[in-house]
């Protein structure tokens, strides 16, 4: 079950969720390969600042500006919260503009 999330609501929904994970994808494998880091992203002006995500990171995003970040619920029986953007490299950090967002749990009342 997905509930859509405008960006002009992101940074309210933001304050429901701790520290969330960065998926990146490294294109020049065969097959491509998706690297996840811990990120604490702090939205400025409808943008996601994340300082320091590491080398890999950087490089992948730099080679594919797709990105998602994925804050899991604080409570199992909660939504999880799921953001896609485009991703710029600046300088050891990330500026990721979220094209989409939804909170997600699975439909059934299964563990979320």
């Amino acid at each position: 079950m997905s509930i859509p999330v405008a960006v002009a609501e992101l940074g309210e929904t933001l304050a429901r969720f701790g520290a969330g994970f960065l998926l990146t994808t490294d294109p020049s494998g065969v097959p491509a390969r998706v690297k996840v880091v811990s990120v604490r992203p702090v939205l400025d002006d409808d943008v996601l600042l994340l300082g320091s995500p590491g080398r890999g990171s950087l490089a992948n995003a730099a080679a594919n500006e797709a990105v998602t970040l994925l804050f899991p619920p604080l409570q199992a029986e909660d939504f999880s919260l799921i953001v896609d953007g485009t991703a710029e490299v600046s300088g050891d950090g990330l500026r990721v503009r979220p094209t989409g967002a939804v909170l997600h749990r699975p439909a059934g009342g299964g563990p979320a």
